[in-house]
């Protein structure tokens, strides 16, 4: 018998389960992995297949939550067949991003979720030619944003002769965030994240293409758990090696959520993310003489200050006002979206 406590089940999801449900012999699970409409989950009864009750998940008269990796589920065990998924237990941090390519019938954006229930978002970005502040921005009010704690992880240090310099900038734009310098290669700096390799609790690995997750993996799990290329000559980046979302259990008790790369972040919700990265742009801001300064030509301006006497540089408060507008337009997006479709089902529309 799997004790699902060793896989981040606690309290919070028990509490969730009904009487009607327990009677009914349903019991939790958490989802490991998908792959398109495949689900792979663990329950008190070990590893198995599942899929969806279509009666519950299909029908149109209300909003469904569908399963992500990372998510408690409640199904019905089957030991000879697949499983079948009757509810997503409540969340108690999640990573959407905004993915306007999925078809929808009804005008207005539409989030595609990552990663659910995790404790530690690991923010990776590598020291070669990767290495972008405004892209680090960008993850980290993600991260904020998810409701886990955000730990920036700079990968391969062995490829950088200045790697310090750069150490020095990431801290300098996220204050309160701990960030370390690491190389698989070579296994510097790897011992200083064993601190949250705590049995029971969850990391989900985020950053784009070939930066290491993969490598990191199989370090921190002292074996190859994940196929990792090598990096190209030409520009040092490492080839796309996660193709989709999967859950690994390490030998320390600690469980680590691996993503695909992602060349493209569209924020979903971000209001909260935002003012975490650049709360010293919005502590400015308040320090306006006037509440609804727009930072052009208003005299006893706070903003236009910091950035006359370089304590604010103009490239990070460009990068505020790019995301903060894009958090402001993507839940305008997503609040027409909810509203489109609740008056649709309550309609009987598709």
């Amino acid at each position: 018998m799997i004790n699902l406590k060793n896989y981040g089940y606690t309290d919070f999801f028990e509490r969730q389960i009904t009487e009607k449900e327990k009677e009914l012999g349903l019991i939790p699970a958490r989802i490991i992995s998908i792959q398109k409409e495949s689900y792979k989950l663990l329950s008190t009864h070990g590893e198995n297949n599942g899929k969806l009750k279509g009666s519950v998940f299909y029908q149109d008269n209300e909003l469904k939550t569908y399963p992500a990796v990372g998510d408690f589920v409640l199904i019905k065990a089957n030991n000879q067949g697949e499983d079948t998924i009757y509810r997503v237990l409540e969340r108690y941090s999640a990573f959407s991003r905004a993915n306007p390519s999925l078809p929808t019938k009804i005008s207005g954006a539409s989030a595609q979720m990552v990663a659910s229930n995790f404790d530690y978002v690991f923010v990776m970005t590598s020291l070669n030619h990767d290495f972008n502040l405004r892209r680090l921005e960008r993850y980290l009010t993600a991260a904020w944003q998810s409701g886990g704690t955000p730990i920036i992880i700079l990968t391969k240090a062995d490829l950088c002769a200045d790697y310090e310099e750069k150490l020095a900038q990431v801290e300098e734009i996220a204050p309160g965030v701990a960030v370390h310098a690491i190389s698989c290669y070579t296994g510097f700096g790897l011992e200083l994240l064993n601190r949250y390799l705590i049995p029971g609790k969850t990391l989900v690995f985020m950053g784009s293409s070939g930066i290491g997750k993969s490598s990191l993996v199989n370090a921190l799990a002292g074996k190859e758990l994940m196929k990792v290329n090598d990096i190209r000559e030409d520009d040092s980046k490492g080839h796309h090696t996660t193709t989709y979302r999967q859950l690994f259990a390490l030998e320390s008790g600690a469980l680590i959520i691996d993503t695909p790369g992602m060349r493209e972040l569209g924020l979903w919700s971000a209001d909260e993310g935002v003012s975490e990265v650049f709360s010293d742009i919005e502590v400015l801001i308040s320090s306006c003489r006037f509440h609804d300064c727009h930072h052009k030509t208003e005299p006893g301006c706070a903003v236009k200050m910091a950035l006359a006497d370089g304590t604010l540089s103009l490239s990070r408060y460009q990068s505020y006002q790019k995301l903060e507008k894009e958090a402001r337009y993507s839940a305008k997006k997503a609040a027409l979206y909810e509203r489109r479709l609740q008056n649709g089902l309550k309609t009987g529309k598709k």
